[in-house]
């Protein structure tokens, strides 16, 4: 339901940012303003870069050669962590007024990330070095190869707006414990909390020439973010589109790009339908339906459709959509009224193509309330592309063999989530499913932030994302050997 505007407590104080160009603070000509999405107050302003000030941003960081040691760079990353939970009401507070998203969810992410650099810290105490002996062939000889993992110097990391915090920690974490230094482009639509993110990792020990955070628009930096000749590596959270573009655009260089997701809950005949129903709106839901892991299409045996339809009801009218920072409000707003706009008129399409509304589509500005849509066709606009809010689609498939059909039919293919106790299911599933993550009675979105996480098709291209795998893709193995007696 739509909440009617509530007295709450007011967001942070207007903030006046500078890029930091390895630490130092810089101020431009121009700026931007950063709005609220659920009333367009302005929260803050940053400058808007320009590509000499990238670049210069990139020649620091391809010039410095980081030395800290293991536990220097644990205990930063340690320090950090620590100090955004000491600090988790006033960083929730500036991710809500940024990004509409509701405090529950806000809260929620300051923990995650967290773990992000609590996982980071103690996976950098660990030495990744691997050892070979030569002996094992007739030819060999006695000597033993080892190996062992080196920074790649300067990253560039463009980050998007759905996740303020963890994204942008999933991208600094790793490479802070990799001991790279890095050129950081928030989205100039929520850059505010990476911005005090920098300030957290600058009062905790990091070497300000191992961080650079530049803002502003895509059309002034985004190509310098992406062919500057000193980037060993661009990584990339956002959508398929930019992602190709950065693909295209790159040239020589490694890439790692986390794109989009379409994915589907899937309810078998077996499956326990209140717990199932809850699994779907909560992944539909949860973070205003802005996750490429959110459940983006509930693909329900027809027979059982009916019964499992009404408890998503009953489920999603609980739901307070409203002012993102009142405390009893579960779902916020949608990043901007065009993104709700665009959901709005999507769901209209699929009514017009013979879907039924049950509940939602009541569109306020930017928030856009849990939507239930029940006979959706599994290759309209809705379902077919990825409808990055908070809509509950529900498809109606025949059996295994249609629901893997449909779940394959779209060009993504991130996670899954499946509902049903039968072995012989779950292994098509996890055989079958064109989908990096097959989670069975959980939703897509579920992982650690130290497991692999990423997709195949368009989904993403390059090493997966978790702090093990990212550790990994911001460095290279070099080997050598030595003479070794038997």
């Amino acid at each position: 339901m739509l909440a009617e505007p509530t007295a709450v407590r007011s967001a942070p104080t207007l903030r006046c940012e500078s890029l930091r160009i390895a630490g130092r603070k810089v101020d431009t000509d121009q700026s931007l303003e950063v709005l609220n999405p659920y009333d367009d107050s302005v929260v803050g302003t940053v400058p808007r870069a320009t590509p000499a000030l990238v670049r210069e941003a990139f020649d620091i960081a391809h010039t410095y050669k980081p030395k800290l040691s293991r536990y220097e760079r644990q205990k930063i990353l340690m320090t950090t962590a620590e100090r955004l939970v000491a600090r988790k009401d006033e960083i929730s507070d500036l991710i809500t007024a940024e990004s509409g998203l509701c405090k529950k969810d806000s809260l929620y992410e300051v923990g995650r990330a967290f773990d992000v650099f609590s996982l980071a810290g103690q996976l950098c105490l660990h030495d990744d070095g691997e050892t070979f002996s030569c002996d094992l062939t007739p030819h060999g000889k006695q000597r033993k190869i080892f190996t062992l993992r080196q920074p790649l110097n300067a990253i560039s990391a463009i980050t998007p707006f759905n996740h303020p915090l963890n994204m942008v920690a999933h991208k600094l974490a790793p490479a802070i414990a990799t001991n790279n230094c890095v050129v950081l482009k928030p989205t100039e639509l929520t850059p505010l909390t990476a911005l005090l993110l920098a300030d957290v990792l600058y009062e905790a020990g990091l070497p300000p020439e191992m961080l650079s955070v530049v803002t502003g628009s895509p059309s002034d930096i985004g190509d310098e973010m992406i062919v500057n000749p000193k980037i060993d590596l661009v990584t990339f959270t956002g959508s398929v589109r930019v992602g190709k573009y950065i693909a295209d655009k790159a040239g020589y260089k490694r890439l790692v790009l986390e794109l989009g997701g379409n994915d589907p809950l899937i309810v078998m005949e077996d499956a326990d339908l209140d717990k199932a129903a809850e699994l779907a709106v909560a992944g539909a839901t949860k973070n205003s339906g802005q996750r490429c892991t959110a459940v983006k299409r509930i693909l329900v045996i027809d027979g059982l459709a009916d019964d499992f339809v009404s408890l998503v009801v009953d489920k999603a009218k609980k739901l307070k959509c409203g002012d993102p920072m009142d405390p009893e409000t579960d779902v916020g707003t949608v990043i901007n009224e065009r993104s709700a706009t665009l959901f709005q008129n999507r769901v209209l399409d699929a009514v017009g193509k013979g879907a039924e509304l049950l509940h939602g589509n009541d569109r306020r500005g930017a928030l856009f309330p849990p939507t239930v849509i029940d006979k959706v066709p599994y290759d309209c606009e809705l379902v077919r592309e990825e409808t990055f809010g908070p809509a509950i689609p529900i498809i109606r498939v025949r059996d295994i063999d249609d629901a893997i059909r449909v779940s394959n039919s779209t060009v993504f293919g991130l996670s899954s989530g499946v509902c049903t106790n039968r072995l012989d299911y779950i292994t098509r599933f996890v055989n079958e499913l064109q989908v990096g993550t097959v989670n069975v009675w959980e939703v897509p979105g579920y992982r650690i932030e130290m497991s692999p996480f990423g997709g195949i098709k368009d989904s993403g291209l390059g090493y997966k994302e978790g702090v093990i795998e990212a550790m990994k893709s911001f460095t290279t193995v070099k080997t050598y050997s030595l003479p070794w007696p038997a």
